[in-house]
């Protein structure tokens, strides 16, 4: 092995704790996420946000009307497609209780563009090869909003 090889086998496995992941941090003020200078963008975002904390994990079905088009598009492999299709299969999971004043699950950030608003959440999983172990990883949920309601979803979610 030539030395420039030996210098690059010895600097990838000697730098590798440099390597290590930081976890991923929720941020410390919701409300200040929702800030825009565009009105339109902040109102995408209240609209995302106050779904998440009022249907999704407040569990409050029979209000999904109010922010969700009855022609929703859902792009969750597990979820069907349609307003009544995403009631019917919450329905199975939660009951209402409480809705909180902020989303629950650790939010990092809501980013809004166009149409479109992003969630981005910090999501804490067991390491597979190391049950023992945990480690953070993020998950995004995006919507596409029109007419005041969400018409559209996507998520990074799989079949099991």
């Amino acid at each position: 092995m030539t030395k420039t090889a030996t210098l690059l086998v010895c600097m990838f496995f000697f730098s590798t704790p440099a390597l290590a992941q930081l976890p991923a941090k929720a941020a410390p003020d919701q409300q200040a996420l929702l800030a825009s200078s565009n009105r339109a963008l902040a109102k995408n975002k209240r609209i995302v946000y106050d779904f998440w904390r009022v249907v999704f994990e407040g569990c409050h079905l029979k209000l999904a009307d109010k922010y969700l088009a009855k022609s929703y598009i859902q792009h969750n492999p597990t979820v069907p497609t349609g307003r009544a299709g995403f009631v019917k299969f919450m329905s199975k999971y939660c009951k209402p209780h409480p809705i909180a004043s902020t989303i629950k699950a650790p939010l990092i950030s809501i980013v809004a563009e166009r149409d479109m608003v992003v969630l981005a959440f910090a999501n804490k999983k067991t390491d597979p090869k190391n049950p023992s172990k945990t480690y953070t990883t993020t998950w995004f949920d995006m919507f596409r909003l029109a007419n005041g309601k969400i018409v559209e979803h996507w998520d990074p979610a799989i079949k099991h």
